[in-house]
Formats: C-alpha cells, sequence, structure tokens
C-alpha cells in the first residue's frame, strides 16, 4: 500500500445521497480477488450505456474531472452490503479520498483499511464544496486537516491506528508484519 500523507487535487462531485456499495461497485464486478483494474466496474452502470459507450453526463467521464483524487459524495455514502471492492475500486480508479457528511460504518472500516480515506465534513463545508465542483483541496493526513482554495478550513476526525497505517502506507497485517522483533521477543520472554 503507498502512504497517504498529503492529497492535493481539484473535486470531482457526485451529489446523490445514499450511494450504495452495488451503485459503486455492481455485484458481477465481485468475482475478483484481484484489487487491480477492479476500476472497470467503479460506477458501471451510471458510467457506461448499456451498448457500454461512456455516459459523458457522468462526473468521472468528464475530461476535467478524470484525474480527480477527492470525491465530494452525497449523503450517507457506501451504503448497502459489505463489500471491499467498494474501496479497490475507488483506489484503483485513483480516488484517494471521499468527502460526504456522513458514511456507512462497514464502508469506513472498509476504506480505511484500504488506503481510501473518507472524511466528514459538517453541512455547511459538505454543501460549499458540493456548490463548487472542481475546488482544489489540500487534505493533510497527518494533521487530518482540510483547506480548500478560496474555501473553508476545518480538522475531520480519523481513527489514529487508521491514520498512522495510511501515513505509513501500511494495512494492519502489514503493521503487525513490522513489530515481528518484538512479538518474538515477547513470546521468547513468556517461556
Amino acid at each position: 500500500m503507498e502512504a497517504l500523507k498529503q492529497i492535493v487535487s481539484h473535486t470531482a462531485v457526485l451529489p446523490q445521497a445514499d450511494i450504495d456499495t452495488d451503485q459503486i461497485i455492481p455485484a458481477r464486478y465481485l468475482t475478483t480477488t484481484s484489487r487491480e483494474g477492479i476500476s472497470e466496474g467503479l460506477f458501471y452502470d451510471w458510467r457506461f450505456a448499456a451498448d457500454g459507450t461512456e455516459n459523458a453526463d457522468f462526473v468521472l467521464n468528464q475530461p476535467e474531472y478524470r484525474d480527480a483524487r477527492v470525491l465530494v459524495a452525497g449523503d450517507n455514502f457506501g451504503c448497502g452490503s459489505s463489500r471491499e471492492h467498494a474501496p479497490w475500486a475507488l483506489k484503483d480508479f485513483g480516488i484517494d479520498a471521499v468527502i460526504s457528511t456522513r458514511f456507512a460504518d462497514i464502508f469506513r472500516s472498509n476504506a480505511l483499511k484500504n488506503g481510501l480515506l473518507p472524511i466528514v465534513v459538517d453541512k455547511p463545508t459538505h454543501d460549499w464544496l458540493l456548490d463548487h465542483p472542481g475546488a482544489r483541496v489540500r487534505v493533510d493526513v497527518e494533521m487530518a486537516t482540510l483547506s480548500v482554495d478560496d474555501g473553508p478550513s476545518l480538522h475531520f476526525e480519523v481513527e489514529p491506528f487508521a491514520q498512522y497505517c495510511l501515513v505509513h502506507g501500511t494495512d494492519q497485517l502489514g503493521f503487525l508484519m513490522g513489530k515481528e522483533k518484538q512479538i518474538a521477543a515477547f513470546e521468547k520472554g513468556r517461556k
């Protein structure tokens, strides 16, 4: 996993509330255990027409938003079933953070475990971001701050262990494997 210390990007805005994990990554894309290439299915039913052609009206298909690393989503993003594939698809597409007023608990947990930062903001900040698509933002993961050029700045909450893992580019297993010597010493001392 890549270290995620700072994100500087313009935003892409997807204002719909209650975007569930089946909309983020339809069930037909859940047959893989690989994270690579899974972005093919990201928002598939919104990004593509029935014949497979791109929907030019969908925000992530528009040239000015294709490389956005920050997605501003409506309230209650990631609701629905537990799908680790949802954060995988967002990360594989190039999204490093999603901003909303609320996230489903399971989605938030899966996101943090897979290097995707869910940022909860208050309603006035959220409304400002929704009204200013393409706003340039700076996310300092180490300081847990979000700054918007010509807009609001705020501190956001992130669970300390998840924050440590994001900043150091590791996951729970990688963290434990990095403590192998200390664990071995502890176990040796118990005998």
